[in-house]
Parts: structure tokens; sequence; C-alpha cells
């Protein structure tokens, strides 16, 4: 009786080692792709919830047509809960315990850029879905591999449309700048200065205001008696809102202009549809742009009940599928072979488009300024701007 009921419980024992060995090894053979976003603290967690759903539905995607190099694709997410040292410890866990063959960076630049020097030197392919610092995709531009690349939309080609926009619906050529005292304002207000320049313009006034401000009606007093009648603002979704609002407050309505921050729930929330609806901004895609479009964010809804943001989802689903792309042609998910098919990569089907060449050694970003398109608010969903000075811009218009 003894000896059978030891046989047993070796049997037993031997049969669950088999069991988790075999667990371990599969584990081991899927492809394990990771994201480090704030997802849950700042005004851009939006962002961060949606990207995440995006690259989630890319992996399941793949992982239905038999997966990348016959392995599954996994999505391993971690909140940065939008602290760069939270972000730095993330980066170092994804990349050292978990063994991720690729990185999908964050909302927030300054997150990202307090990182890179991590997945550069592990050889970690990376790309940057959301954040738009041009220095993410140009401070390793030296080095023998770059392994830094981007489908996001960079501040600067953002930049270079709106102004393309504000030259040509300025009645009276006077454009003022308006952005908050955070790098991100900054920098934008420089790019949006020296892009005037080449059109031969200046700003007839330049005014900042604090990231926690809620009332902006000083400096927008002195913008309208400068006689600007086209306003281009720089700053995160809430603080947009409230310029809004303080525009609002003073009775004055100039052609007012922002970025893809404006994509952000908290601006529609905070400025109400009404308000909401008189800023022009620029965004990569819409939800009804394209078929493509339109069955991403359907499978999205389906999935998930809704989608904060689609635009970072189809940014995020656009990168992995893109990754998948480089392996396959690489096959391997070797960190310097997978750089390599990144800079070579010939065509990826996307969502937001199809990419012919999408990086190449001296440039790792796969959208332009020709990519984009003006859009606003209207009846709580983003829709695009169709009017005269849309249809008016060329290629020749946009300055880089």
């Amino acid at each position: 009786m003894f000896k059978t009921s030891s046989l047993s419980v070796i049997k037993a024992a031997c049969t669950l080692a088999v069991a988790m060995n075999v667990c371990a090894v599969a584990a081991a053979q899927d492809i394990k792709i990771g994201f480090n976003s704030d997802m849950s603290a700042t005004g851009a967690a939006d962002f961060g919830v949606s990207a995440l759903e995006g690259a989630r539905q890319a992996a399941a995607d793949l992982n239905a047509t038999g997966g990348v190099l016959g392995r599954q694709v996994v999505i391993v997410e971690r909140d940065d809960v939008g602290s760069p040292p939270k972000s730095i410890q993330n980066t170092n866990e994804l990349v050292d315990n978990v063994k991720v063959d690729a990185l999908l960076g964050g909302v927030n630049s300054g997150n990202m850029l307090a990182w890179l020097h991590i997945v550069e030197d592990k050889k970690i392919p990376t790309i940057s879905p959301v954040a738009t610092a041009t220095a993410i995709t140009t401070r390793y531009a030296s080095a023998p591999q770059n392994y830094i690349f981007r489908v996001s939309m960079a501040d600067r080609d953002q930049l270079a449309l709106l102004v393309a926009y504000a030259a040509k619906a300025s009645k009276n050529h006077k454009i003022a700048l308006i952005t908050d005292t955070t790098g991100y304002g900054q920098q934008g207000a420089k790019d949006a200065t020296e892009i005037l320049a080449m059109h031969g313009l200046k700003p007839v006034d330049a005014e900042k205001f604090g990231p926690t401000d809620t009332d902006m009606t000083s400096q927008l007093n002195k913008i309208r008696d400068s006689g600007a009648d086209t306003l281009i603002v720089y700053a995160l979704a809430d603080s947009n809102a409230h310029v809004m609002r303080s525009l609002e407050q003073i009775n004055y309505s100039p052609v007012v202009l922002g970025s893809w921050a404006n994509l952000s729930p908290p601006y529609l929330r905070i400025a109400g549809p009404d308000l909401a609806k008189k800023m022009i901004f620029t965004a990569s895609i819409t939800q009804d742009s394209s078929a493509k479009a339109k069955a991403l964010y359907d499978a999205l809804v389906k999935k998930n009940g809704s989608v904060p943001t689609y635009v970072m989802a189809a940014h995020a689903y656009d990168s992995v599928k893109i990754l998948a792309a480089a392996m396959t042609q690489a096959k391997s998910v070797d960190g310097e072979k997978v750089q390599q098919a990144l800079e070579n990569l010939k065509s990826v089907d996307g969502v937001i488009k199809t990419y012919q060449m999408p990086f190449t050694h001296q440039d790792h970003e796969a959208l332009a300024a020709k990519d984009f398109r003006l859009v606003r608010w209207d009846g709580g969903k983003i829709v695009s701007v169709r009017d005269d000075v849309t249809q008016s811009i060329t290629p020749a218009d946009i300055k880089e």
C-alpha cells in the first residue's frame, strides 16, 4: 500500500513537473512586446489606455492568423503613472526580467526620453506610437544603429501643417501664439516661430501660461490688442479647453489651431461641445476615414465597450504590425536583425496607411506632415475639416 501510494505521488509530481516545463517553454516561445505608458495618472492617460487597446488588437489579429514566425505575440504592459522614475523602473523590468523582444513607448515624451538609453544600450527595437518630441528619434541618429523609431505625429510636423493653414486662413497676416510653460509648450512655440519665418511671417504676439492655470484672459487680451485674427495654441488638452473658455469670456473669436492633444476627452469635457468644435487641430486618422479604420474601431468597441482616443489605438496597432513585419523579414527576434529589417522594410499594410519603406537609416519617422489631416470635435466625434483653406493647401505650402 505504501509503495503504491508513493508511486502515485511520484507520478503526479512528474506529471506536474512536465506540465510546468511545457508551460515554461511555451511562455518562452511567445514574442513579447512591452508597453510602458501612463494609463491612470495624468490628463494623457486616456491616450495610454487607447494605445494599449490598439496594441492588444494587433496582437490578437496576428495570432488569429498564426502569429509571427509561428509564435504567439503577447503585449506586456506597465503603467508608469506619469512619473519618469517609474517609467525607468518599468523599462528595466521589461528588458531585464520579462525579456521583451521589442518595446512600445508611452504617451509622455519626457518619460520616454528618460529611458531611451536603456533600450539603445540593450539593443531593443522600440517604437513610439504616441510621444511626439523630436529628440525621441534623433537622440541616437549618429549611432551605428539607432533602435528608436516612431509611428506618431512629431511636433514639428504637426506645426508645419498648422502654420500652413494659419498662413492661408489669416486675412491680415497677423498670427499669434499662446503656449504653456512646459517643455512641450515651449518647444512648440520655438518650432512654430521658426516655421512661420519660412512663410515670411512672425508672431505678432507670443504669450505663455502655467500648466495648471485656468484663466488666460489677461494673455488673450494682449493677443486681441495685437490685432491677431489667427491663434496657435500649444498645450495639453485641459489647458486648451481653458483657453477656449477664456476666449469666450472676452468675446474674442480668432481662428484657433492646436495639436492632436485636443483629441483627449478632457478637452471636450471642459470646453463643452459648442466651444470644443471651434478649435481645429491635427490628427492622422478618424474612425470613419476608411473601411480599415472603421473595422478597427468596431473591433475595439466590441471588445472594450469604448475607445477613449481612437487615433492612439490606430497608431499602436500599426506599430505592432510594423514590428511583426520586421521580425518576419528578419526571420528572427534578435534586436540587431530586427533593427536592420525596420530600416529596410518594403511595404506594411496598416490602418492609417500602407507604409512603403516606412523607415530608412537616416529617417526613423513613419509618418510626416503629408500624412496628417485637420479635424475638429463635432457631436462628440472627431470629424475631418473640409473647408476652402484645407482644400487649397498643397505640399509646397507645408514647410519644415
